[in-house]
């Protein structure tokens, strides 16, 4: 069982927040997709199965208005994601100037409210955290990969960059952005690279998809990018806590967090070749949360429906200051049986997959790789 810190002092808005939304239940991007099935919608059944989820810390998201999504994202894209909804379907031009309505990102019939819910949900726990310091979860946000003026990569917008534009607004100078996403946040740096104000610090496989965050990059003095081998385990990210993460957060003394725990770094996600235990997220989580007076805790990638609510659910036990158990009550366990791939084929999961919450350690060797990134990193 894994201890969580203590809940926040009372007077505080009832953080720590959950953030969350019923758009996500039987919302898929088609049966062909990664993303068609259930996550956020998972996290909700299960942490109220749970007893994690009282009323006072659950707030609904709301939907973005295009006017509030102006804060990054172009008013025509803007427009085009609305009228592919309206449409059930992208005409030839918004595939060529959108990338709406491709392999990656099709048109779904919530392909603007979804995303633009997800949106509203972190933009708002960007307003309410720079008035009153505390956490907030927002399992539905993470959308690192969208673009201004296109959709990209399973993302049509992207929360995160718009959270952090909330923050700034507020006047917050110092802002901390930590993803430990399976893919680099290529969205994100190219909207704050060469800010000072924020500093961005990508741990993601390298040689996957979006190809970008190699070490050398450094977003014109904002980015600290670290590509990881296949096999990265849970002693190698503890490596990467201590030695990359933790010192350049701390030195940068944020006044805000923002964490991106997308779930595809985990042994049993179908779409990286990482091999993390979910103990690895709540140990940097844990580490990490004293770090900041404003934490913001975002979802992101995560393919298998599993590894994906138990992780998040149990990152909202950390938050929430829950004893994290070992194994489910038959009331939450029930709730993992039964999902599904909802097609495509894939086997049944392990059956600790639907009756624990917290993975066996996954343990390794720090290959010399790691360590000799990492060195050249702290040199920087």
């Amino acid at each position: 069982m894994i201890a969580g810190p203590p809940p926040a002092p009372a007077g505080s808005v009832a953080l720590p927040l959950f953030i969350g939304s019923d758009i996500y239940r039987g919302s898929t991007y088609g049966t062909r997709h990664p993303l068609r099935v259930p996550r956020v919608s998972t996290v909700m059944d299960l942490a109220r199965a749970l007893g994690w989820l009282p009323p006072d810390r659950f707030r609904t998201s709301p939907r973005a208005k295009p006017a509030a999504l102006e804060l990054w994202h172009h008013p025509a894209y803007i427009a085009a994601l609305q009228a592919a909804e309206a449409l059930g379907e992208a005409t030839e031009e918004m595939r060529a100037r959108f990338h709406l309505g491709t392999l990656s990102n099709p048109v779904f019939p919530e392909v603007y409210r979804r995303p633009a819910t997800g949106a509203g949900g972190v933009m708002l726990a960007a307003e309410l955290l720079s008035r009153t310091p505390g956490v907030i979860h927002v399992p539905g946000g993470g959308t690192h990969h969208g673009l201004p003026d296109r959709a990209n990569g399973f993302c049509y917008l992207n929360d995160v960059v718009l959270g952090i534009k909330v923050l700034q607004r507020a006047g917050l100078t110092r802002v901390a952005y930590v993803d430990l996403d399976a893919h680099h946040s290529d969205g994100v740096e190219l909207a704050f690279a060469g800010d000072p104000g924020v500093r961005m610090i990508s741990v993601h496989e390298e040689g996957r998809w979006p190809f970008t965050g190699r070490q050398e990059e450094t977003a014109g003095g904002s980015a600290f990018n670290l590509p990881v081998p296949k096999g990265y385990n849970d002693s190698e990210a503890r490596a990467v806590l201590h030695d990359l993460i933790l010192p350049r957060v701390e030195e940068f003394r944020p006044e805000a967090l923002v964490l991106q725990c997308g779930a595809d770094s985990l042994l049993e996600d179908p779409l990286s070749r990482l091999a993390l235990s979910n103990r690895a997220y709540l140990e940097a989580v844990r580490t990490l949360l004293p770090l900041a007076p404003r934490v913001l805790v975002l979802g992101g990638g995560g393919y298998n429906p599993w590894s994906v609510g138990r992780l998040w659910t149990a990152i909202w036990g950390l938050l929430a200051g829950r004893d994290l158990p070992d194994g489910l009550p038959a009331q939450a366990a029930e709730v993992l049986r039964g999902l599904s791939w909802n097609g495509g084929g894939r086997p049944a999961p392990d059956l600790a997959l639907t009756t624990t919450l917290l993975d066996a350690p996954r343990e390794g060797p720090v290959r010399a790789e790691i360590r000799d990134r990492l060195a050249v990193l702290a040199r920087r």
